[in-house]
Formats: structure tokens, sequence, C-alpha cells
């Protein structure tokens, strides 16, 4: 049997892929904006072809034409790397506090980070004694304004942003309790703002609260959030210090500096 070379380099099965890999290399080997003609060369693709991929990826904005002819790497790789390595890093730096809060409180925790008009569940330490009916999967997904931590991003926008994420999303409810008027939605994060902590009173889940706390890193900007999920009626008040203790022992691992006022 032929064995497998572990240093061999894995082709994509699509050669278009496979072109669209060589054509970011060569945007990549480069600071400044590279010409058509020199891509063409570096790849030894024809012009037409790279002509045609770059102008997909242009699209998608993982390249930007910088003027006609010239191409570097897009915006959009930017924002997708940030992405991972925020997941990565709070992941990281969360998973064992969560775990540790889980086993005092008997309840399941949730990591989450904003993915656009929607929260991301990323991690989770739970339990079946938990009695909870409904557990969030990691990579699950859910509304900003129907969750607590995605109540934390909404106030962590200006009022002209929240208004315009009212607007796209049309604040559709699931619940009874689904907050799904603007004004009311502004008096809810008003109250964030002022306690620095966030509530789901079964606006996502029908008979689940959650409370929610913050994670900050080192540049100050919010990046996930932690929550705790309970059956209505189960959900101790006392819980909250605990889990905002928790979430800035998370931040303080990522850089974040607590500033106190004198």
């Amino acid at each position: 049997m032929k064995k497998l070379d572990p240093n061999a380099i894995v082709k994509p099965t699509v050669q278009v892929i496979e072109r669209m890999f060589t054509l970011m290399d060569v945007l990549a080997s480069r600071e400044d904006a590279v010409s058509l003609k020199e891509i063409s060369e570096k790849t030894g693709l024809h012009p037409s072809t790279a002509h045609r991929i770059l102008n997909d990826l242009t699209t998608g904005r993982f390249v930007d034409r910088s003027q006609p002819g010239s191409y570097r790497l897009g915006m959009r790789l930017l924002e997708l790397g940030n992405l991972v390595k925020a997941r990565l890093n709070v992941r990281d730096a969360a998973l064992t506090p969560m775990r540790e809060l889980h086993r005092l409180i008997q309840q399941p925790v949730n990591l989450s980070i904003r993915q656009g008009d929607e929260i991301v569940y990323i991690e989770r330490a739970f339990s079946e004694r938990s009695g909870m009916q409904v557990v969030r999967a990691i990579g699950g997904r859910a509304p900003l304004h129907l969750t607590s931590v995605g109540k934390l991003f909404l106030a962590d926008d200006d009022p002209q942003r929240v208004r315009a994420y009212a607007t796209r999303t049309g604040l559709n409810g699931q619940t009874k309790t689904s907050i799904t008027q603007l004004h009311a939605l502004e008096r809810e994060l008003a109250k964030v703002r002022q306690y620095g902590s966030a509530r789901d009173n079964e606006e996502l889940e029908l008979g689940v609260h959650c409370m929610a706390a913050g994670i900050y890193d080192d540049q100050e900007k919010l990046v996930a959030g932690l929550s705790i999920s309970a059956p209505t009626g189960r959900l101790n008040e006392e819980w909250l210090p605990k889990l905002q203790a928790v979430a800035r022992e998370i931040s303080k691992v990522l850089g974040y500096q607590h500033h106190t006022a004198n």
C-alpha cells in the first residue's frame, strides 16, 4: 500500500478554487497593489482567466480593485480574520472559568459573540442535572434583540445603529414577551447601559430566563458575552455578581484593564 506523505501539499479538488488561492497568495506577497499583468505572469494564468476570478473575489470583498487593472487583498479578509481571532482567544480564555461557574451554580453557562445581526454560541458548559429543556448548541444563532448577550451588543451601538438594526430585522418576536417595538427596545437598552448587564425574560424561548455580562479585549471593545440560562423562576439574582466577576476575569486575560473612577 502506498503511504501518504504527511508533508505533501494537498491541493483543492476544484480547479477554480486552486486558482483563487494562487491569486490571493500573489496579492498577499505584496504590500501595494499588483497589476493584472504581473498577477498573470506570477500565476501562469491567462489574463482573462485571472481577471474573471479577481472580479468574483472583488464582488465578495475578498479583493479590492484599487484602480483599473490593479488589485490587493480586501477588507473582508480582515473582518473574517478578526472574527476567528476573537473567537479563538475568547474561547480559550473563557473555557475553564465557564466550567467553574457551572459547577458552582449547576445551570448552563453560554459564551456568545456577535456576527452581523445575530449572536453565535461558541462554547457552553452544562450538564443533564441543570434541568434545562433546551441547551443552545455550539454554532447556533439567535437575533440580537431576543437574547441577553445580543442586548449587550446593541447597547454598545449608538442610537442610529440600533434604529438601522430595527429597520433591517423588523424586530420579529418568537414569544409573547419578545420585544418587537423600537421604543421598547430602546428602553431596554438604556437599562442595560445603566446596570452593565442584560436579561432575556422568555423572549427567545418560553420557560427560559437568562442574564449576561460583557467580555472586553485589550482595546476595551466588547468582543463576547457570558450568559447563564435557567428555567423560569429559578434564575437566582445572587448569580449576577458571580457572572460579572467571571466575565471580568476573562476580560483581564484578554488584556482588558478595568478603570475605576477616582
